[in-house]
C-alpha cells in the first residue's frame, strides 16, 4: 500500500467510525447473505461482537502506516479464529462484505480509488493472517 492509500483508509474509516454499530450490523447482515454457513461459528451476542470487529478495525486501520506494530496481533488473531472454525476461504467472502459494508456507509464519497484503497489493505492483511493462521501456500 503506498502512503497515499494508506491516508485514505485511515480517513474514510474516521468517517464510518461515528455510525459503528450500523456498520457492524450491516457487515454481519451481508456476511451471513452471501455466507450463510458462517453464521454457525458465531455463538456469542452479536452487538458485543460488532463492537469487537469495530474496534479491530480502529487498530488496524490506525496502524497501516506502521503495518509492523500491527501484525503480530494480527497474526494472533488468525491463530485464535482456526479455533473457532474460521478456514481460509472464509476470508473471501469476509472481505466481500467488509468492502460492501463501506460502500453503504460511505455512499458518494466511494470511489474507486478509495475501493482500491480498502482492497489492498484486506488483500494485505488476510493474506498475511492466512500465512500466519495456516502456513505458507494456503488460499483463501
Amino acid at each position: 500500500m503506498t502512503p497515499d492509500q494508506v491516508q485514505l483508509v485511515q480517513q474514510s474509516f474516521a468517517k464510518v467510525a461515528p455510525i459503528s454499530d450500523q456498520a457492524a450490523k450491516l457487515f454481519y447482515g451481508r456476511l451471513f447473505e452471501i455466507a450463510p454457513e458462517l453464521k454457525s461459528l458465531f455463538h456469542v451476542d452479536m452487538d458485543e461482537q460488532g463492537r469487537k470487529l469495530m474496534g479491530t478495525l480502529a487498530v488496524v486501520v490506525g496502524g497501516l502506516s506502521k503495518l509492523d506494530t500491527i501484525l503480530p496481533a494480527a497474526g494472533a488473531l488468525a491463530k485464535r479464529h482456526v479455533n473457532y472454525g474460521v478456514k481460509p476461504s472464509h476470508y473471501k467472502p469476509v472481505g466481500e462484505a467488509l468492502l460492501w459494508t463501506l460502500t453503504q456507509g460511505l455512499g458518494p464519497d466511494w470511489t474507486p480509488a478509495l475501493a482500491a484503497a480498502w482492497t489492498g489493505a484486506y488483500t494485505t492483511l488476510s493474506a498475511f493472517m492466512i500465512e500466519e493462521a495456516y502456513g505458507l501456500g494456503a488460499v483463501a
